[in-house]
């Protein structure tokens, strides 16, 4: 009886500490830190275009700049699963030539991104980490210039200013060090035409730190 009841006092001291390091081993597996969250701070480059039935609105690529923060949150101990939210500005939009004048419109938004990443321990603190998810974004400014009249005015003028749709794409972390690219694809459409549709799209490349 002696015997057996060290026994039960044994696990029950051992086995909340054993679960304790398998957790902690697990979070540090997936994450170099061994956090369940982090914050970022992210720079990087827009490749952004419109797709439109209206010619003069179908817009070819221009780059522009996008400069946010992240936050990320470790959803299970069991699986390097991250559910990652944020908050940047993005410049969108396109350019193109009509009537062989060259016509640029510049659509700059409030974007919130929300992906869902798979970390893969590649190797050492080498993390790669695939993401899907998507985006809402709410116009703030820009222009819409046609230098053949030398004339411009407000980019919402002819766009609604609220746009969605789906983000994909991959990043790498290597501690502190964050790089990723991807793909906006725009499902709201953005024209205040009645009888045409226009679709923003962006292809994406932040690079930026985690903490």
């Amino acid at each position: 009886m002696k015997k057996l009841l060290l026994t039960i006092l044994t696990v029950t001291i051992v086995m909340p500490a054993f679960a304790q390091y398998e957790t902690q081993y697990k979070r540090t597996r997936y994450n170099h830190r061994g956090e369940e969250q982090y914050y970022g701070l992210r720079l990087g480059l827009n490749v952004a275009s419109v797709n439109s039935d209206d010619i003069e609105a179908d817009l070819d690529a221009c780059t522009g700049l996008s400069v946010g923060g992240v936050y990320g949150l470790l959803l299970t101990d069991t699986t390097p699963l991250w559910l990652e939210a944020g908050l940047f500005y993005s410049e969108k939009g396109g350019k193109t030539h009509a009537s062989g004048y060259k016509l640029s419109t510049r659509l700059s938004y409030l974007q919130v991104p929300i992906t869902v990443k798979y970390s893969f321990d590649a190797y050492d603190d080498l993390y790669i980490q695939p993401f899907l998810g998507g985006y809402l974004s709410y116009g703030i400014g820009g222009k819409t210039k046609n230098y053949g009249i030398r004339q411009s005015h407000s980019s919402f003028d002819d766009n609604n200013r609220f746009d969605s749709g789906l983000r994909i794409g991959c990043g790498a972390e290597y501690q502190m060090l964050y790089a990723e690219l991807g793909f906006d694809i725009g499902l709201a459409n953005i024209s205040k035409d009645d009888f045409n549709t226009s679709r923003t799209s962006n292809f994406f490349i932040n690079i930026g730190v985690n903490f």
